[in-house]
């Protein structure tokens, strides 16, 4: 804390002439009843009915329904309706009436994008019905290929994103306000307009879409030089934060999380800000000015959170802004950034404590409770927790919350939507850090062994009923989530496997039952889209666990080459960045190692293994990988 104080920005003389900057972030908002929506039929948005369910007698709603959220309710509605319209259409033959039926207008809800949709923020706001087929651009660069171990699934280890997605976009304007004050009297007063629009996989047909009424305005007063740093994170950042979470629910990041979160949330408003002065410290601008910016934010941040301590209250807000200092630091952090700063860890420890004051492991776990999904903070706490136990070989916080809502009846988390892995197996992960911190408490050898068969054996149980991994794309090119899902998943399991296998006494990486998880993991991976806008980033761990045990020259040391060439820049920095430097530090001093050549006690050598968390302490690393 003290590092941070003492890089408090000193106060620049009073100027007789200023500049304000009033910011407004203006989400556009859906039109129509959801009746309409699911029908996909334009809605004339009647005051009390629309024309369409007046006639049909349907129920109108304008607020998202219970239904809406749900795939199956949704269906259900869907086929309440249709046998609806049927009934009517048979009692208007019976009576031989005039039956009049409710036609729609042309207009977008069926049509693909042109350039004509893409050009109007206004059309792209309103364009594409929760069952539109849309086209992703991605690139097979190789003929496909055959791995018995996973039947007929194909592998295509070139495929990648090459350019951005077909959009299902939102847009974002930003209404900027300039006044300048010549001895405190208002003066000139200018006012501009710009639009962000974010660009991303098209939900696939039954992907619940966030609340089409969210149209609500930010007012924020900045600084031109903040509101240069506001711009940027919207526009760069943004989107980059949750991609897993925007396949299976596009725009909940945007508009249900961080936008909302910068018109309240003053700690969290500061930590975006030093956060977009750090992007832009790792992709283009490197002068003393964008460090000052960084730690001008990092200190506002900090002071706020410890005066929303102080006052022991809004705990959500505080846990809301902890947790994207710990987060965003895993999208733009850099190894060589030198300034100073809180440990993750430490970030953490504050987190927990904010957890428990909201009593929200109770809430998850309690049965009686009903609750329908789980508070996002608490999803992405469990999610830091059991990364960042798994990688300083502790056991998680949250353990035992972790086990009770394995063995329920009712595990989700959140963690597959956020992540893309699979609630249990995060839960399996979680057991293994356990364990880890039981070895290096002097857990008997036998003892250990019988735990990591047991284990192996719960690993095994979540395989059940997978047929390996396909290409995560639909007939019509739109991306699958839910296959998504499943080839993360297969990943996240074999790096389980793998870190599982490693606590085993005399593990080495040259063992073949290891090799051959590493190369099962490498085929999984291929199943993953790469490049700028594919998912590499986020399995990050999953990286760092299957090449710390890859042996020079092995097929996952060139398809990770690949992989971070396929990034361009953007694997050069966040976690990608520092997983990449952290694997070549260590196989570097692995090598190093085996040239000196390790005897055993039969007279011969053995491949050694330095473990990727000794090189962490040797080089003074102190990250967390997520």
């Amino acid at each position: 804390m003290a590092a941070i104080q003492s890089t408090k920005p000193k106060s620049a003389p009073k100027a007789n002439t200023a500049t304000k900057t009033k910011t407004q972030l203006h989400r556009r908002s859906r039109t129509g009843c959801y009746t309409c929506r699911l029908r996909r039929k334009k809605c004339d948005e009647g005051t009390l009915k629309c024309s369409a369910c007046k006639h049909l007698g349907l129920e109108c709603e304008y607020r998202r329904p219970s239904w809406w959220s749900n795939n199956d309710a949704r269906k259900q509605r869907k086929d309440e309706i249709k046998t609806i319209i049927k009934r009517k259409k048979l009692s208007g033959k019976s009576t031989h009436t005039i039956q009049t039926t409710v036609t729609t207008p042309p207009g977008l809800s069926h049509s693909l994008p042109t350039s004509a949709t893409l050009s109007d923020p206004l059309e792209r706001g309103r364009s594409g019905s929760i069952d539109s087929h849309f086209s992703s651009a991605f690139n097979f660069n190789s003929p496909p290929t055959e791995f018995d171990a996973f039947g007929s699934a194909q592998v295509h280890p070139g495929f990648m994103f090459d350019a951005p997605y077909y959009p299902y976009p939102y847009a974002i304007d930003v209404k900027t306000e300039r006044q300048m004050f010549v001895n405190d009297v208002p003066t000139l007063k200018e006012s501009t307009i710009s639009t962000f629009n974010t660009i991303h996989t098209p939900p696939p047909p039954g992907t619940v879409l966030p609340s089409g009424e969210w149209a609500e305005q930010v007012v924020i007063e900045l600084d031109e030089t903040d509101q240069r740093l506001l711009d940027h994170f919207i526009q760069a950042v943004l989107p980059t934060i949750f991609p897993i979470l925007d396949s299976n629910q596009h725009g909940s990041v945007g508009s249900d999380l961080v936008l909302p979160a910068l018109q309240t949330n003053r700690s969290y408003l500061h930590c975006c800000l030093g956060i977009a002065a750090q992007h832009l410290k790792a992709t283009s601008v490197t002068s003393d000015d964008i460090d000052q910016d960084i730690m001008r934010h990092r200190y506002a941040t900090i002071s706020t959170l410890c005066e929303a301590l102080s006052q022991d209250e809004n705990h959500q807000e505080i846990l809301e802004a902890t947790l994207g200092l710990i987060f965003f630091q895993s999208i733009v952090g850099r190894l060589d950034d030198g300034l100073p700063d809180i440990p993750w860890h430490q970030h953490f420890q504050a987190a927990v404590s904010l957890v428990q004051k909201l009593d929200l492991p109770r809430l998850v776990a309690d049965p009686t409770q009903a609750i329908s999904q789980t508070p996002f903070n608490m999803t992405l706490t469990s999610w830091i927790d059991i990364i960042g136990a798994a990688m300083q070989g502790t056991a998680p916080m949250f353990a035992h919350t972790y086990r009770e809502k394995h063995l329920s009846g009712n595990p989700s988390l959140g963690l597959r939507e956020l992540m893309g892995c699979d609630d249990k197996v995060m839960y399996l992960i979680s057991e293994i850090a356990c364990l880890e911190a039981l070895k290096r408490d002097g857990m008997d050898d036998m003892i250990l062994c019988q735990h990591v068969h047991a284990l192996g054996d719960q690993i095994g149980l979540t395989e059940i009923g997978e047929c390996g991994p396909k290409i995560p794309f639909n007939a019509n090119g739109t991306l699958s989530p839910k296959q998504l899902s499943k080839n993360m998943t297969a990943a996240f399991r074999l790096a389980a496997r793998i870190y599982l296998c490693s606590l085993v006494p005399g593990f080495n990486p040259a063992q073949s039952s290891c090799m051959g998880l590493v190369d099962k993991l490498t085929t999984i991976l291929q199943f993953i889209p790469s490049g700028p806008h594919g998912f590499d980033r986020s399995l990050v761990w999953v990286y760092l666990i299957g090449g710390s045990v890859s042996l020079p020259g092995s097929n996952f040391r060139m398809f990770l080459e690949e992989r971070l060439a396929l990034l361009g820049d953007v694997g050069n920095f966040g976690a990608m960045g520092r997983v990449a430097t952290l694997l070549q530090e260590t196989w570097m001093q692995t090598e190093a190692q085996a040239k000196i050549g390790t005897p055993t006690s039969e007279g011969g050598e053995t491949m050694p293994y330095i473990h990727w968390r000794d090189v962490m302490q040797m080089k003074g690393w102190d990250f967390l990988l997520l």
